[in-house]
């Protein structure tokens, strides 16, 4: 199987090269400033608001399946405008697409959330989120859209890297203890859109983990398997002082865990001390 990952230099993106290599696919990966670190790919600059861009990579490719891993979260053409580009391309194509997209689409107001609720994004990031999840369902209604959390890995993620930022005081900031999600570990999250891709299901699936933990404890968690100093870890509440975003989202991941074999960690587990 050909295998197109968009996005494929991004901390998700290169654990979906990873993977579907060690599945024995062909890989094709696309990235915007320079190419990801993994060998055996077939690397190839893609700008996803370049409408004919994203077209003549996958004409060129003709994959079989097409991951979007792509955005940028301070980007909305990116992250609304790339989605549609890269949906129209695999339409085109005729490709099996599996969509990314997040819990940043939803407010926290109803806290738990499954895959029958509609977005009611309170941020530009929420609201591009939800903007692409509607174009992906206009251009290809056949495709997996897959919402997650908070995306945390071994020590490469955004997270974890903010998190040893903050302990070393290289950085300012603060961690929520108002802000709640369900992370969810990259390996974990990889091999679940893999096996989507593989399936024949369509729509909205949500998959992230099963403990929902506010950033703070979060960071308490990541502190402690690293051996860092947790006190050491400012706190703040984003409704007193942080950017305007949702508070407690709770992905409700059951209807979707009963049709996979994967079945994503805890952060409690995922991050329990090496």
């Amino acid at each position: 199987m050909k295998v197109l990952v968009v996005g494929g230099s991004g901390f998700l993106g290169g654990e979906l090269v990873r993977q579907s290599l060690a599945a024995g696919n062909e890989v094709v990966a696309t990235y915007l400033t320079r190419p990801g670190d993994v060998d055996g790919v077939a690397w190839r600059r893609l700008d996803v608001l370049d409408r004919a861009e994203a077209a003549a990579v996958a004409g060129a490719v003709r994959p079989d399946v097409v991951l979007n891993a792509a955005y940028r979260q301070a980007d909305w053409a990116i992250t609304a405008d790339g989605a549609a580009h890269v949906a129209l391309a695999a339409a085109a194509t005729g490709a099996r697409l599996v969509h990314v997209s997040s819990d940043a689409v939803f407010s926290g107001a109803a806290v738990h959330y499954d895959e029958t609720c509609d977005p009611d994004p309170v941020n530009a990031y929420g609201g591009a989120k939800a903007a692409a999840e509607t174009a992906v369902k206009a251009i290809v209604p056949q495709a997996v859209i897959a919402r997650t959390s908070l995306i945390i890995g071994d020590g490469g993620s955004p997270q974890e890297v903010f998190v040893h930022d903050l302990a070393a005081g290289r950085r300012d900031g603060v961690l929520f203890t108002d802000d709640v999600r369900c992370p969810v570990h990259v390996a974990d999250l990889a091999a679940a859109l893999l096996e989507l891709s593989a399936s024949d299901r369509s729509g909205v699936h949500h998959v992230a983990g099963p403990d929902a933990v506010s950033r703070h404890e979060l960071g308490l968690l990541i502190a402690r398997r690293d051996g860092l100093d947790g006190a050491a870890l400012p706190t703040g509440t984003r409704a007193a002082s942080g950017p305007p975003g949702p508070l407690d989202v709770r992905l409700d991941c059951r209807a979707t865990r009963g049709h996979l074999r994967t079945a994503p960690r805890g952060a409690r587990e995922f991050l329990a001390p090496r």
